[in-house]
């Protein structure tokens, strides 16, 4: 097109040009419609397991460690709906009339309660080297589906925003998984360690039933969540960190909790092993998970994109790094682990530390995050 033609050769090669133009629209259209379907096609596979993991269902799930007995109590105890009526911390009747069922009001000591909770678990997980973050608590549908969750279909625990690819995050290891998407990071940035505070939105679609009562299972709560971006010959290392971490954390509580290796049919698409942490509730009289870490090796970042690159010559983290002569990108291993789901963690501590009296003393570690207070009592009732 750039020398001399002949009116009609240059034309035909205007024409040619068009229609390739064209062509290639419809190319991207129907790449854009076959990488929809790849991605669907993908999510149906979940990970590999590891090795050890136990095969089966939950049942099959193996005890790694036992912390404490239960405590044995001389009186008749009470289950938190009825510590939380008595003491005047939960409102669920109010909730129910202004969002529906499952949600609830914190009230009065609930609510230091709560922000203690958060507090001490970001202070306790930073002085390990986890970088804090509060997170976006509305993601797009493609990193939720990207993360190994489900953001569509009849079973699905993700609130969808209508008429937008958006919805509200079950977790914040949605959005802390995000954060470097489509990232190639250095090598010397790992491992990259997060400790994130969000609320958590979830539909608990066909939970139903007295083991759900109460703060057990709601629609709405906040959590503090612990994420590892590593390498991957690392990332059995750091699971066994996080779950150390949560060890630690529920036995400075003064918890009873048994530590559990979770059989294969009990873990998610994303995770190639998962440690839960239930801990005794007696006035529910039973065990209840209030956590889990999981090792998701590169699950999850390789639908979000998430490479390193070796060597100590790596620039600075760039989006999509350009070089012929840097080594070749690897995908990095995600891991994630709750440090505090503040629902469960209440439930877990007005049922364990509850009085005679009806008061319910609090853990030493979170007095100094609740302004020094020692002991939830019961109101003083006021004369008519």
């Amino acid at each position: 097109m750039k020398g001399k033609l002949e009116p009609s050769v240059r034309q035909a090669l205007v024409e040619e040009g068009k229609n390739l133009k064209e062509g290639l629209v419809s190319l991207e259209e129907d790449l854009v419609q076959l990488t929809d379907q790849l991605q669907q096609e993908a999510q149906c596979l979940p990970n590999i397991t590891h090795p050890d993991v136990p095969i089966g269902g939950e049942d099959s799930s193996i005890i790694r460690k036992m912390v404490r007995s239960p405590r044995e109590f001389n009186f008749n105890i009470k289950d938190h709906l009825e510590l939380g009526k008595d003491l005047e911390l939960f409102d669920f009747d109010a909730a129910a009339e202004v969002s529906g069922s499952k949600f609830y009001y914190l009230k009065n000591e609930a609510v230091l309660l709560e922000m203690g909770l958060i507090n001490w678990a970001i202070a306790e997980v930073s002085k390990r080297g986890y970088i804090p973050l509060i997170t976006p608590e509305i993601v797009r549908s493609s990193v939720v589906e990207k993360c190994g969750f489900q953001p569509r279909g009849q079973n699905t625990q993700v609130y969808s925003i209508e008429n937008n690819d958006q919805c509200l995050i079950g977790t914040a290891e949605i959005p802390v998984g995000g954060i470097h998407m489509d990232s190639i990071l250095p090598e010397s940035a790992l491992p990259l360690k997060y400790v994130a505070y969000s609320h958590c939105f979830r539909t608990e679609a066909g939970a139903a039933g007295t083991a759900t009562r109460g703060l057990y299972r709601v629609h709405q709560f906040s959590k503090v969540e612990m994420f590892i971006f590593c390498r991957p010959e690392e990332s059995n290392l750091y699971h066994e960190e996080l779950i150390a971490i949560e060890e630690d954390l529920f036995s400075s509580l003064g918890l009873h909790f048994k530590t559990l290796d979770m059989a294969t049919g009990d873990l998610g698409a994303p995770a190639y092993r998962k440690f839960d942490v239930e801990a005794w509730m007696p006035g529910l009289g039973r065990y209840g998970e209030i956590s889990s870490a999981s090792n998701c090796t590169d699950y999850q970042s390789r639908r979000l994109g998430i490479r390193y690159r070796p060597s100590s010559d790596t620039p600075a983290t760039s989006k999509k790094g350009k070089g012929s002569n840097l080594a070749p990108t690897q995908f990095v291993h995600t891991l994630n682990a709750t440090a505090c789901a503040v629902p469960r963690m209440i439930i877990c501590l007005l049922e364990n530390f509850q009085q005679e009296d009806g008061a319910v003393v609090i853990p030493e570690p979170l007095r100094p995050y609740m302004g020094g207070l020692n002991v939830i009592s019961p109101k003083a009732k006021t004369s008519q």
